[in-house]
């Protein structure tokens, strides 16, 4: 029998027990899979940003666009989704099926704070950005960001929707994200929800 130390994670494909997922980006909006529960949660260590070059889903290897990854510091909101045990093995293909087509994501469990009564730690299935992958983009300025975002179109729509969209996303849970709030502003041409109560600053999401 193995040492403690030599024990490794189960399978996330065979571990017993419903699976908990966590969504910073177009998985807040499209999951795309059946669940039991969606939870506004918070993950420490790795933070939301526009960091992955995108070759297929909103961009071209010629005219890349940008998607999220989660990248190295700071803390990052989104959402948890409970799959059923039942479901572990499909939803698990499904989303590396989506989620990885590049295998420009590392696919990790990492705790995540579940912000409900409860308040309780769960480990969650997440992709985190492979920072040495051709497909990292490391920190880009907003104007660059601004330009991939104006000319991606991939398999999945106008790379413009998908921060769109992620941005509705994320004032629909009561917080902000600046960077993209900045960029969405540049790409509406206009103050965005300038009407709209201003939701609290997500300051560690950056």
């Amino acid at each position: 029998m193995p040492a403690m130390s030599e024990i490794t994670l189960p399978s996330v494909t065979t571990a017993n027990g419903d699976l908990w997922v966590f969504g910073y980006g177009s998985l807040m909006w499209r999951p795309g899979f059946e669940f039991e529960e969606r939870v506004p949660a918070r993950l420490v260590g790795e933070h939301r940003a526009l960091c992955v070059y995108s070759f297929v889903h909103r961009g071209t290897p010629e005219k890349p666009g940008l998607v999220l990854g989660l990248d190295r510091g700071g803390a990052c909101r989104g959402i948890a989704f409970r799959v059923a045990e039942k479901n572990r093995a499909d939803v698990v293909a499904y989303l590396r099926e989506r989620e990885q087509v590049t295998s420009v994501y590392r696919e990790v469990m990492r705790s995540v704070w579940l912000e409900n009564d409860a308040r309780q730690r769960v480990s969650a299935l997440a992709y985190v950005v492979d920072r040495g992958h051709v497909q990292y983009a490391g920190r880009l300025s907003l104007a660059d960001q601004h330009r991939h975002v104006l000319q991606g179109h991939g398999q999945s729509g106008a790379n413009r929707d998908y921060v769109t969209a992620t941005v509705k996303a994320i004032e629909a849970e009561g917080f902000r994200d600046t960077q993209l709030h900045q960029l969405a502003t540049m790409l509406h041409g206009e103050a965005h929800s300038l009407h709209a109560p201003a939701p609290s600053e997500d300051r560690e999401s950056r």
